[in-house]
């Protein structure tokens, strides 16, 4: 196969994959607003931005929501943005700003969520980050320092066993393994038997 053309079977399989993706997203949007009183929460920045992820955990890990991060041959879309998205379509219908990619002068947050001086970061990870560590350690607090933030929650997607252990270790060599602050979503596909096949 010659450079244009590979070129253009990876374009149309990047294609592919955004196409299914909009698709499923758009039902869950969908399913949250006609069945769910989801887009009416309030509170405070820091209660409403736990609560949405809370959601948007939960549909991942027991709802079949994991499905959006694998494409048709079950093979994972390991990208931090499809998070993001996923994130960014649960804050329909709030009296809140979120905001993504805010920069206030010391680089882009993934969200910052905000109503005036309320406000709180989100920050949203992949487990196989070869940053992971070090984004855990110092990158949320920069972020908050910035923009006069009183919260930051920081989410991490995994996809298998391993990057679990993975996260897990990290946490504790940092200190964080019980933080209430940083979210574990859980997307593995083997772990999640449909319920005529759980044991």
């Amino acid at each position: 196969m010659r450079g244009d053309e590979a070129k253009d079977v990876s374009e149309e399989k990047v294609l592919a994959i955004e196409y299914l993706f909009i698709e499923q997203l758009q039902a869950l949007q969908s399913v949250l607003l006609a069945e769910t009183d989801f887009y009416k929460i309030g509170k405070t920045t820091y209660e409403e931005a736990h609560a949405r992820l809370a959601y948007l955990k939960d549909v991942i890990e027991n709802k079949g929501g994991h499905r959006f991060f694998y494409d048709d041959k079950g093979e994972p879309i390991e990208r931090e943005k499809d998070l993001h998205v996923l994130y960014r379509l649960v804050w329909f219908g709030t009296p809140s700003d979120a905001g993504a990619e805010a920069n206030d002068g010391r680089g882009p947050v993934d969200f910052k969520i905000s109503r005036g001086r309320d406000k709180t970061l989100v920050e949203m990870k992949l487990a196989k980050n070869t940053k992971l560590e070090q984004n855990l350690a110092k990158q949320a607090e920069i972020y908050q320092a910035a923009s006069d933030a009183k919260y930051a929650i920081k989410a991490i997607i995994y996809f298998t066993a391993s990057e679990l252990v993975r996260v897990k270790s990290i946490l504790n060599r940092l200190g964080l393994e019980d933080n209430k602050d940083v979210v574990l979503i859980d997307a593995r596909r083997d772990n999640k038997p449909s319920a005529s096949k759980a044991a």
